[in-house]
């Protein structure tokens, strides 16, 4: 499969969930994927993984909660492989570390989460659109949330930070619309992954239910997604294919929400 030959995309939080799956997938379409996140482990696995299916991957790690480390991990990807095309913003702190009540909510971890969730992708997108305007050619994907359109009970932060990066993701489609670069978001609902496993823990505890029937009872369809479901749209908006896409956030999430 070749539809993002030689294409150099950055993907973060790519150790583990859909981050990793993502990197996979992108991998197998023959792009060049620079995989990140903060656990060298997972992410020398991935790489592994990849070279092993014939694909082409580098690993840095990166923790997004200092503020400095978006811009020398697009430097330092640039140097390693070239500019990148095809941005992947999937990193993410979840409401599952420490849920609270706004009453009683972390000052700390309200920092955390939007400094993560929201202001990593706005640097990490503020520093590849340089090279994205020179070549007129971008595609900038951001993993938001069914949160990004509800709210998340004890969750605020989450919910707060994954609504800014839709209105992130619509400003900067609006202004890159004519450049070639397009800007899409996925909002996915449960997923099987570690970070939505606490949060299912946490929720069936607080309702006082048993774990595996409220998981089956989070979707329509009937239980959680998997990382590999966000692949084919993710997939798609990073190609050519989807050259008259942008502005978009596309409900990946088992009927949970249907606008």
């Amino acid at each position: 499969m070749t539809k993002l030959k030689n294409r150099v995309a950055l993907v973060t939080g790519a150790g583990r969930g859909i981050g990793r799956a993502i990197s996979l997938a992108l991998a197998g379409e023959g792009a060049q994927v620079a995989v990140a996140a903060r656990s060298t482990a997972e992410l020398d696995e991935v790489v592994s993984n990849i070279a092993s299916a014939g694909g082409q991957a580098i690993a840095f790690t990166a923790d997004l909660s200092d503020r400095t480390m978006p811009s020398r991990l697009v430097t330092q990807v640039k140097e390693e492989l070239g500019s990148v095309e095809i941005l992947v913003n999937n990193a993410g702190v979840g409401s599952s570390a420490n849920p609270k009540p706004v009453a009683d909510f972390d000052d700390d971890f309200w920092d955390l989460s939007l400094e993560v969730n929201l202001t990593a992708p706005f640097l990490l997108s503020k520093a590849v659109l340089p090279d994205m305007l020179a070549k007129h050619w971008g595609r900038i994907l951001t993993v938001a949330s069914v949160n990004s359109r509800i709210g998340s009970f004890h969750g605020a932060a989450y919910a707060a930070s994954k609504h800014g990066v839709l209105g992130l993701m619509r400003s900067l489609a609006m202004e890159v619309a004519g450049e070639g670069i397009t800007v899409n978001a996925i909002c996915p609902g449960p997923v099987n992954t570690l970070m939505n496993d606490k949060r299912i823990a946490y929720d069936a505890q607080r309702l006082g239910c048993n774990l595996e029937e409220h998981e089956q009872s989070l979707t329509p369809i009937g239980g959680r997604l998997v990382p590999e479901d966000m692949v084919p749209i993710t997939v798609y908006l990073a190609s050519d294919e989807a050259r008259m896409v942008t502005g978009q956030a596309f409900n990946i999430c088992g009927g949970l929400l249907m606008s």
